[in-house]
């Protein structure tokens, strides 16, 4: 079995669920050590109260042929970070992979609500979660990655550079939020090129997270159930899609072509050859602007 980040160490910030789940996991299935962090443990759930932890998430990297390791962190807290990355340094000596992908903002917005109308309290909390937890990980854990080049940081958002810069994205807070992370990569890559290390800004497309599924009243073996339902959930895709897409970037010796800018699992997938789960290559957002936002009927042939 190919292991092309065997010896890598990467942490994953939010890896319960969903999305950072499926990073850890890829990350995992390449051979690499990965932390995985979050707020939901086998002891005590978050205010999400959802079943998923931590630890099954490492576990599920261990099981792919990696090395998981969960640990317990509040990325609102500079103090937890810093033990968290400190503990990293400790263990292992390197960080080749910073995968942000906290957020915990699902029963916070309020779809298509004004600014003036929303809840403040909630908005607020929202940018916190979504915003500043990026840049507290990234401030203690930027150092430790810089002991070597190569390093990676994949800033995990919803929807590309392109869609949102010419599409309204639910509410205020909501789109605050998305497009301050593609803006962070920015940043970063501008910070971390000439130190010999990349930043990308990263989305998956529609995703099969264990939360949309529930919302559908689906499983994953059954998921096209809801299709009748929601025709266009079609183009979806599961959470290892996006964590393939991470893990043929970790492994890419040239991934510094990638530097600052924008990308989707969908065009990663075109470009380094994986597939999801099923063996196709869905590419959500081209079919977002070309088939759902057009008004066409659901198809996805052609782009799936």
């Amino acid at each position: 079995m190919s292991a092309p980040l065997k010896g890598k160490v990467a942490l994953v910030a939010g890896a319960t669920r969903g999305a950072g789940r499926g990073m850890a996991v890829e990350l995992g299935a390449a051979g690499a050590t990965v932390y995985v962090t979050g707020r939901s443990t086998r002891t005590r759930r978050s205010e999400y109260d959802r079943p998923e932890t931590i630890e099954d998430t490492a576990d599920l990297v261990t099981e792919a042929g990696g090395q998981g390791v969960a640990v317990p962190a509040d990325h609102l807290d500079p103090a937890q970070v810093r033990a968290l990355v400190d503990r990293i340094a400790d263990e292992q000596g390197r960080l080749d992979v910073l995968v942000n992908d906290i957020w915990g903002g699902e029963n916070l917005f309020e779809w298509e609500t004004p600014l003036w109308e929303h809840d403040l309290d909630n908005g607020l909390r929202l940018l916190r979660l979504a915003v500043e937890t990026h840049a507290i990980t990234s401030h203690h854990a930027l150092p430790l990655m810089l002991r070597n080049p190569g390093g990676l940081v994949v800033e995990v958002t919803d929807g590309t550079a392109d869609y949102n810069a010419g599409n309204y994205r639910v509410n205020f807070f909501y789109d605050l939020a998305k497009t301050s992370v593609l803006r962070m990569a920015f940043a970063l890559g501008h910070e971390l090129g000439p130190r010999g290390a990349t930043a990308v800004a990263l989305t998956p497309g529609w995703l099969r997270s264990e939360m949309m599924l529930d919302v559908y009243g689906v499983r994953e073996d059954n998921w096209r159930d809801a299709l009748e339902r929601v025709p266009h959930f079609a183009i979806s895709e599961t959470p290892r899609y996006v964590g393939r897409a991470v893990a043929a970037l970790a492994a890419d010796p040239d991934v510094a072509r990638w530097n600052g800018r924008s990308l989707s699992s969908g065009g990663l997938a075109r470009e380094y050859g994986f597939t999801d789960l099923d063996g196709s290559r869905p590419d959500a957002w081209r079919y977002l602007v070309e088939v759902q936002d057009a008004g066409k009927p659901a198809d996805t042939t052609g782009y799936r």
